[in-house]
Formats: structure tokens, C-alpha cells, sequence
């Protein structure tokens, strides 16, 4: 089990797993929706599901494949052409999912997202049942932005960053990225010189690999926004394997043994609580606090509570229980918690000590159990 086939065989063994497919894997700019390609990639996801998995599918597409409906010829870059584009091709992707699936005798469920929907609390937790209640009565979710709804401000960007969110949020044992690249290179993968790497062990094994920004014709993320995703997954203890979507069926096989495809991410040996989770990839800050180099260091090195004694400053009108940016004396975020005092509460608070303050504001002001490293 040690060693460069963990994660691998993790990805197997996986009751709950979340898949994201990307665009390109399953449209064209000119044609939208292939339907051949569709039912390849449901092959290989009802297989896994019927072998007794839960399967949640994160997938890209909406937006392409209302392009040859509209008459365009390429992704629009206008925010109003791509909703009133993602309006139109939202339905008949899922529309196309519901029927592939049901050759299997299986039901999906439409779940669209923006990101006000996990960076509030509230709307994370709800997410969080919804889909609990999804998966037991065995339907496959299939999640998507709601690009139709969705402004600028508050998009995910691209679904790599999405589909690690959800990962966490319905506490899968495994994350798979399917995209049109066979794994992760060393460099620009239609260079000879650019080597496949077979597994990602640890930070230092990313060290000079050279990856592309560049999404797609049809799609937003590229190989920086899977590795983006594959080290916020990772980190939070769910392994990653990033492959081809042609070789769905070997990505999602539960024979651990078989061919090695992609590149396998091993994950942290410990899985972060949601809430901490959330806190550091999903939680919006109301404002900031800074901290002199010793609070820093009491923070960050030693994970103890952070007093007014070490805080030089703060901006923002947040209230008690915000979430709150920790800046050190550079102006660097360094952590991210949760408040326990009101902004203008903390003004008359900033550098005493606590038996200073008046009995009801003797506590601390950022919770060592609600702060996070960043």
C-alpha cells in the first residue's frame, strides 16, 4: 500500500468519488454536444456506479453546447452571450446526461452552483445536505456553475476549482479530472522533450514543471487550473488522478492493478474538517487584522489564539463571528479565522492585554480552533 501506488489504489477503493469533465472532452466549436463522446465517458461512470460506488459528476459543457444552437462559432467572451449561451446549452446537456444514464437504469440530478452558495456558511451546509440526500437515494448528481445567473464577481472561474470544493463537501474519498491531456508533463506535452509524470508524492515533485495557462477554444481551465485543484484536494486529504477523458474507463476501473493512466496525487495523511475547509478555500473576508511579528509567530508557528496584545491594526466593518483576513507586519495574509470581537469593538482593544479589558471583552479575539494557515 506504501509508496507511489497509495493514491492509485485510493481512486479504487473509492465509495464516494467526484469526477469533473471538462468541456473540451465533450463538445467542438462548431458542432456542440458530441453525443458519442457523452456516452463514452456515462459508460464508464455507470459502470462505476453500479459497482458500488457513489458517483458525482462535475461537469463543464454548458456553455459550448449552446454555441451551434445560437449560431456562434466560439466561446463568447461577453458575460450576457456566455449566460444567455449557458441558458440554452445547460438544458440539453443535461438532457443528454438524463438519457445516457438511463440506458443503465439510473437517475440524475441537476445541481448548479455559484459561489455565494459556499462561501456562505449557511448555503455550504445546505449544499452539504442536498447532496447527502442525493447520493443515498442513488441518484448521480451531475453539478455545474450556474453560468446563466453567475456575475463576474461571483464565479468560480473554472469547474477544476468547482469540482475540488464539491470533493470536500460531500466527503469523497477521491477526486478524478478528466481532460482532454493524458496526465501531467513536464512541459508543453506536443514537445519531445516533455516527460509524463506517473505520480505527485509532494510539493517538491512539482519543482521545475512547466505548465500552460491556456484553457481550451471551448473551456476556461487549463493545466494550471487542474493543479490548482489537484493541491487543494490533496491537501485536504482526498487523492487526485488526473487523466485523459478517453481513458475514462481505465481512470474509474475499481481493479487498482491495471494499466497506470494520468498522473496520481498522493493526499495529506489527514483530512481537514469541512469547516476549516471552508474557511480557507471557500469563506469570503469581511476584513483584516494585523499582527506584529509575535503574534505571527504565536499564530502560525505555536497555533495559539490571537490576543489584542499582538494586534497593531485591523480594516473593515466586520461583526463577531466574520471571517477575518491575519496580515503580518508586510501586509501578507498569513491566516484566515474566525472574529470574536465586533471592528468597532476591537478599536479601544489593539495592543493591551486582556486583564486590562473590561470582564466581557476578556476573551480571545481570533480563536486558535478558528484560525487557518494560508
Amino acid at each position: 500500500m506504501a509508496g507511489p501506488n497509495l493514491a492509485r489504489r485510493a481512486v479504487a477503493a473509492a465509495k464516494v468519488i467526484v469526477v469533473k469533465v471538462g468541456s473540451s472532452s465533450l463538445t467542438t466549436s462548431a458542432g456542440g454536444l458530441d453525443r458519442a463522446r457523452l456516452d463514452g465517458l456515462v459508460d464508464a461512470l455507470a459502470a462505476r456506479q453500479l459497482a458500488g460506488s457513489h458517483v458525482v459528476l462535475v461537469s463543464s459543457g454548458a456553455i459550448a453546447a449552446g454555441l451551434a444552437p445560437l449560431g456562434l462559432r466560439r466561446r463568447p467572451k461577453d458575460l450576457a452571450t456566455q449566460q444567455a449561451s449557458a441558458s440554452v446549452g445547460q438544458l440539453l446537456l443535461i438532457e443528454q446526461y438524463a438519457g445516457s444514464f438511463s440506458r443503465f437504469g439510473l437517475t440524475v440530478g441537476q445541481v448548479l452552483l455559484t459561489t455565494d452558495d459556499v462561501v456562505r456558511r449557511s448555503h455550504y451546509r445546505n449544499a452539504q445536505r442536498t447532496m447527502s440526500k442525493l447520493l443515498q437515494f442513488g441518484v448521480v448528481p451531475v453539478v455545474n456553475e450556474n453560468d446563466t445567473v453567475a456575475t463576474q464577481e461571483i464565479r468560480f472561474g473554472d469547474n477544476d476549482k468547482l469540482a475540488a470544493l464539491v470533493a470536500h463537501l460531500v466527503g469523497a474519498d477521491a477526486l478524478v479530472l478528466l481532460s482532454d491531456v493524458d496526465g501531467l508533463y513536464t512541459g508543453d506535452p506536443r514537445l519531445p522533450g516533455s516527460l509524463k509524470v506517473s505520480t505527485v508524492q509532494t510539493a517538491t515533485d512539482l519543482e521545475g514543471i512547466d505548465i500552460g495557462a491556456a484553457g481550451s477554444d471551448v473551456g476556461t481551465g487549463g493545466m494550471a487550473s487542474k493543479l490548482t485543484a489537484a493541491t487543494t484536494a490533496t491537501g485536504a486529504g482526498i487523492p487526485v488522478l488526473l487523466a485523459s477523458a478517453s481513458d475514462a474507463a481505465l481512470a474509474l476501473s475499481t481493479e487498482s492493478a491495471g494499466p497506470v493512466v494520468g498522473t496520481a496525487f498522493e493526499s495529506a495523511p489527514r483530512r481537514t474538517n469541512a469547516r476549516l475547509f471552508w474557511l480557507r478555500h471557500a469563506a469570503t473576508s469581511a476584513g483584516t487584522i494585523s499582527l506584529d511579528a509575535g503574534a505571527v509567530a504565536a499564530v502560525i508557528g505555536r497555533r495559539k489564539s490571537l490576543l489584542p496584545a499582538g494586534i497593531t491594526g485591523h480594516a473593515g466593518d466586520f461583526e463577531a463571528g466574520d471571517v477575518v483576513d491575519l496580515l503580518d507586519p508586510a501586509g501578507a495574509i498569513v491566516a484566515r479565522g474566525f472574529v470574536g470581537h465586533d471592528a468597532c469593538e476591537l478599536v479601544a482593544m489593539i495592543g493591551r492585554t486582556l486583564a486590562d479589558l473590561p470582564v466581557e471583552q476578556r476573551h480571545e479575539v481570533v480563536h486558535a480552533d478558528d484560525v487557518v494557515a494560508i
